[in-house]
């Protein structure tokens, strides 16, 4: 089933490059694995896939040590400060910055581990309260006040729309989440690239990709519904 799945959004992925006159290399596929056993991980790894994302610190951490070492981990769920000393180092991108609060603990031990912590800024572009990030109006600075810190580097930014029935809905966010990232862009801070731009899900992640998406992050669409009962 995953094989078959990883195939059917592959195809979707590749069309909705070719409709917005992009390369297939300018996307990543991140499959998403949070509360999914290793077996089905491996199912995904074993015709190819080797980004894969998680939610939460401790299930990333126990997955790593029991999975094949190429395999490139990213944390996508929300980061609490006390956290962060046993992720900092584990994965390949943090996609889920939300404050200079949180990105001053990754700093601090990323100096301690002796490595640079690659993060995305997450910014709320729909304005969600249940959802965490910066405010679109105050990202430029808080990106600017992040890149200042040692051991950081700001690789672009993330956002989680909102759930809609019909996915041209999210159009408007991921195409003002672009338009922010060209505009930090152009500023040319120092330790700032804004090479990713995570956005998209299974629902609407071709949408995501005509408007710029460098990272989609499908979970149901690749692993089916999760199962929370499973207590992993």
């Amino acid at each position: 089933m995953v094989a078959e799945n990883l195939k059917a959004v592959e195809s979707r992925i590749s069309a909705a490059c070719q409709r917005a006159g992009r390369e297939r290399e300018e996307v990543t596929l991140i499959a998403v694995s949070k509360t999914k056993p290793e077996t089905m991980i491996e199912e995904a790894y074993d015709v190819g896939q080797r980004d894969f994302g998680e939610n939460k610190v401790q299930e990333l951490i126990r997955k790593r040590e029991l999975l094949p070492e190429d395999i490139r981990w990213h944390l996508i769920g929300h980061l609490q400060t006390n956290k962060v000393r046993a992720v900092v180092d584990k994965t390949c991108l943090i996609h889920s910055v939300d404050s200079l609060h949180l990105a001053e603990a990754i700093s601090k031990e990323a100096v301690k581990k002796g490595c640079t912590a690659s993060i995305l800024v997450e910014v709320n572009v729909a304005g969600e309260n249940t959802k965490f990030g910066v405010a679109p109006e105050e990202t430029i600075h808080v990106v600017e006040d992040i890149a200042a810190l040692p051991n950081l580097k700001v690789e672009g930014l993330m956002t989680i729309a909102p759930f809609v029935d019909d996915p041209e809905d999210n159009r408007p966010i991921f195409s003002n989440l672009k338009k922010l990232s060209v505009d930090i862009a152009a500023k040319n801070v120092n330790n700032v690239c804004m090479r990713v731009l995570s956005m998209g899900m299974t629902n609407d992640y071709e949408v995501a990709i005509e408007e710029g998406s460098t990272m989609v992050r499908v979970g149901t669409g690749i692993f089916g519904e999760r199962d929370y009962a499973a207590g992993q």
